[in-house]
């Protein structure tokens, strides 16, 4: 097969070796600081060799068939991807939904560089299976699983989506104060922030939440409970609200439920500063959330693609 009209956008990643190059300069003074801290070095430098290979032999295979344009992570906000555009990301599970994000239907082949370290739920192939894949979804041949997103959106048309969760809140640990209305129910609340998962994100932070709550609850209680995990594609939201604080002017009723296609969610801040909404654990990419700004939460009209 030519390469003919085909792109490739491979998305990568620096590893822990190349950050901390970056902030010491040197391989040699990075891997002073990390000898000097007791750590194991060369755990560092497998971990790089193995991404690069990775790396090195998915674009070998993508310059094949199709023309490759390599980008890290931190520019995938002012990305713009073509409308045919496959795109290949090498990482961990988080840069697939750091990517997901960013596209609008273009097919996600994810890559686990080093299966021996990660689990790779969002990324079923290696790099030497890559060619049989890409082959057939060049040719449109493929198997997807189709992932639901969420939606932060503001009264001034501000628009952020999630893979796994949108985090509403405070940049710094002092508590968040906003009027959160769940339906026709709305109260002032006082908290570590919100928390809204899709069913992909299900396994993430929302699951560390649910299993400390689960927790207290067996401790007080005699019984706990265990976090469903849902379908990537349902059409549902899930919201937990972190550490809601009773008092006289706050109220702790409304901290956990589903957001629906017919449901209706909204938070107004009332923070004077320092309030954001982020998603997917970016916080660089994120919406200002600070007195008088309301977002509403919904499923995004828009669904992620990932080759299986």
């Amino acid at each position: 097969m030519e390469r003919g009209m085909n792109k490739v956008v491979l998305v990568t990643r620096k590893t822990r070796l190349k950050e901390l190059i970056y902030k010491y300069n040197m391989v040699e003074q990075a891997q002073f600081y990390m000898e000097h801290m007791g750590a194991d070095f060369s755990d560092y430098l497998r971990e790089d060799q193995n991404y690069q290979e990775a790396v090195a032999k998915a674009a070998g295979v993508a310059e094949k068939y199709a023309r490759v344009q390599q980008i890290d992570r931190e520019f995938l906000p002012h990305m713009i991807f073509g409308e045919k555009d496959i795109v290949i990301v090498i990482g961990q599970d988080g840069l697939v939904a750091n990517t997901v994000k960013y596209l609008n239907r273009q097919p996600l082949i994810g890559i686990n560089p080093d299966p021996a370290r990660w689990d790779g739920i969002l990324l079923p192939f290696e790099a030497g299976q890559l060619e049989a894949v890409l082959l057939k979804t060049i040719a449109g041949n493929y198997a997807a699983r189709e992932v639901t997103m969420a939606q932060a959106g503001t009264r001034d048309g501000q628009i952020l989506l999630a893979v796994n969760d949108l985090f509403i809140g405070r940049k710094t640990h002092v508590s968040a104060r906003y009027d959160i209305t769940w339906n026709c129910r709305t109260e002032h609340h006082s908290s570590s922030g919100i928390i809204i998962s899709t069913g992909l994100g299900s396994t993430g932070w929302y699951r560390s939440v649910i299993t400390q709550a689960a927790g207290i609850s067996r401790e007080f209680a005699g019984r706990g409970f265990k976090a469903d995990r849902h379908g990537w594609d349902e059409n549902k939201l899930f919201f937990v609200v972190r550490e809601p604080f009773p008092s006289r002017s706050t109220q702790t009723d409304i901290v956990f439920g589903k957001i629906g296609e017919t449901d209706h969610f909204r938070v107004l801040s009332q923070m004077p500063g320092n309030g954001v909404i982020f998603s997917d654990g970016i916080e660089s990419d994120a919406i200002e959330f600070n007195s008088g700004t309301e977002v509403t939460i919904k499923i995004a009209p828009q669904k992620g693609v990932l080759v299986v």
